[in-house]
Formats: C-alpha cells, structure tokens, sequence
C-alpha cells in the first residue's frame, strides 16, 4: 500500500492507495497448449518482478513454476525470462503499476511455465555422464 500525503492549505490530508500490478503469466508444459493467467499482485515501490512471482506463488497458486536461488542480488542467472518482450533477470526487472506480460525464454527448451532448461549443450552433456 502507498501512502499519498496532500496538504490543503492548513489541512493535512492522506489518502491510502492500494496500488497493483496485473501479471499476465504465460503458463504451460511441453506438449501443452501454453495458456496466458492474470493475477493481480500488491505493488510495492522497488519490488522486482521476481518478488511479485515469489507473492503468486504465496499467496494464489503454489504450482507456478519458476527457477532462482539468489534472491535479488543477480548472482546466479537463473532467474532469466521474458518481461514485456525483452530478455531480463526477473530478480533485477523492477515492477511497475501496471499490466506486465511475463514468459518464458523462447529460444529455450520449456521446462514448465516460466522454467526453461538454461544449461549449455556440453554442461548437460557433463552433467547427464555423471548421474
């Protein structure tokens, strides 16, 4: 919630104002027909896109799949995706008042919903060896 502070003349008025943000979240699954989901999340000055994703999945619908670790501090570039059509770290992509359209990287394997497989082609080479 943001707090309005209005002086009128000798009067002091505040006003609260519940301010939101309307994701519109690209949601599916390989072999999935991808579908768009609306959620309206509390906006907060300096919340980035990552938090509000963090609130839906609080507060509205666990299964929203989405991959990170560091928690705004860029540090592990795993929360990359789609942000009104450009390439960002959700966890650096600032939220705005507004409707913002979140996707999944398309030049990347779907995983499920906003997760794709970010791993370079000889790093999962290395990685499926091991197991």
């Amino acid at each position: 919630m943001s707090q309005i502070v209005n002086h009128l003349g000798d009067h002091r008025v505040n006003l609260q104002v519940n301010l939101q943000v309307n994701l519109r979240i690209k949601r599916g699954a390989p072999g999935d027909a991808l579908r768009f989901e609306t959620h309206d999340v509390p906006f907060e000055p300096g919340q980035s896109v990552l938090d509000a994703l963090r609130w839906v999945r609080a507060h509205v619908d666990p299964s929203l799949a989405i991959r990170y670790s560091c928690i705004n501090a860029n540090a592990c570039k795993e929360c990359m995706m789609r942000v009104d059509g450009k390439t960002v770290y959700a966890c650096l992509a600032k939220l705005e008042a507004r409707e913002m359209v979140i996707e999944p990287l398309p030049n990347k394997p779907l995983v499920r919903d906003l997760v794709t497989e970010v791993a370079p082609s000889d790093e999962e080479l290395f990685v499926s060896s091991k197991v």
